[in-house]
């Protein structure tokens, strides 16, 4: 399972008097837990996926050639660029860079596992910068501390809370 999802749940029509109307679709992207959302036109479609084309083998994308105003033709389009864009993440285990960019997802590079974070090897500098890593994991909520019937106080659990709320507070 890909922690990548997306949806493109609605589109809109735009018009502007420098050119022909044109249909932005709303893409709803959810990582990690985290939710935003992205505009593209069909024509950023079309581009991304000549750029996939150089690096991966992506699916078929919904024809450019549509008569733009007609519902029931925007929303057969809408379902195809939602599909097309789900394909690509289940289809591949790692997601090409430009297709992070397309729909806005900071991308960081991996830190292989044999590597250290303290380590001074810099041949390139993508292996010399850090990426985020988790540092703590807390079997429960840290912020509640422990309850009066527990036959040990969690002592982590409370010096992380005092530190971080009351530095000024000695030990007990």
């Amino acid at each position: 399972m890909h922690p990548v999802r997306v949806s493109i749940p609605s589109f809109r029509s735009e018009n502007n008097s420098m050119e022909k109307g044109f249909t932005v679709f709303k893409i709803d992207v959810l990582m990690n837990g985290r939710q935003h959302t992205v505009e593209k036109r069909y024509s950023e479609f079309h581009a991304l996926h000549k750029m996939l084309k150089k690096s991966i083998k992506p699916p078929e994308i919904p024809s450019k050639h549509v008569r733009n105003w007609v519902p029931k033709v925007l929303e057969q389009r809408r379902q195809g660029l939602e599909f097309y864009l789900q394909t690509i993440i289940m289809e591949n285990e790692v997601l090409p860079k430009i297709f992070l960019d397309f729909l806005n997802i900071r991308h960081f590079p991996s830190v292989p596992k044999t590597e250290s974070c303290g380590s001074f090897d810099t041949e390139s500098e993508e292996s010399s910068k850090l990426s985020h890593q988790p540092v703590m994991l807390f079997l429960r909520d840290p912020y509640l501390l422990p309850s009066a019937h527990d036959s040990f106080s969690n002592v982590v659990i409370e010096g992380v809370i005092h530190g971080v709320f009351y530095p000024d507070l000695q030990p007990r």
